[in-house]
């Protein structure tokens, strides 16, 4: 798990009662760990995936801010994050890299610096001047580290049920309150699967 260079399949969400013989990309959909999944790299977070190929995945974990400010190690690219203004905790691997999630504004087709996930919503370059790209995002969130799977390594790990598989919204990436992601997530999906979020962090405390 977490491992392999970033870079396909989507396997219909589990909590919709599918997910486990479609075979399509990933990319802009959300990971949801299950609570059997006790790898504390990955307890209870919420993974939006960034590039899904055939040679593996590689996503970013929404829910992990740290104390670290942006300003202090990406200065002039504080007044563009949405709150909390902390850098977040992507994932395990390359956790001397960064890597900034953007909404672009709406109207805005694209630029040089800018690689589009899903709708308004991609990667921005962040060599690139704040003060000149800045014009044309709505919102930042800056990640050190990511999540990343070898080829067939997410495939295999969504059949196991360790994750289950949902569509992103474009809030979902800037929410205000990221540590609330896990439970919101699960719960807007109704039925069985909203039962999910009330899983204790120790089942032997159930």
């Amino acid at each position: 798990m977490a491992s392999g260079e970033p870079h396909t399949t989507r396997h219909d969400n589990a909590g919709k009662g599918t997910g486990r013989h479609a075979v399509e990309s990933l990319t802009g959909h959300l990971l949801v760990a299950m609570p059997s999944l006790r790898d504390p790299n990955f307890e209870r977070t919420v993974v939006f995936v960034l590039a899904h190929e055939a040679d593996g995945a590689l996503g970013v974990v929404l829910n992990r801010p740290t104390e670290a400010l942006v300003g202090d190690i990406l200065p002039g690219w504080e007044s563009l994050l949405r709150e909390p203004g902390v850098l977040f905790e992507g994932g395990p691997v390359g956790t001397d890299s960064a890597i900034c999630v953007a909404r672009a504004r709406a109207g805005v087709a694209g630029f040089v610096g800018f690689s589009r996930v899903m709708g308004q919503i991609g990667t921005v370059d962040l060599s690139r001047d704040p003060a000149r790209v800045g014009q044309r995002l709505e919102c930042v969130r800056v990640y050190h580290g990511y999540a990343g799977w070898g080829a067939g390594q997410l495939e295999q790990e969504i059949e196991e049920n360790a994750w289950l598989v949902f569509e992103a919204l474009p809030s979902d990436p800037f929410r205000t309150q990221p540590e609330e992601l896990w439970p919101l997530v699960l719960r807007r999906q109704g039925g069985m699967t909203a039962a999910v979020a009330n899983f204790p962090p120790d089942v032997a405390l159930n």
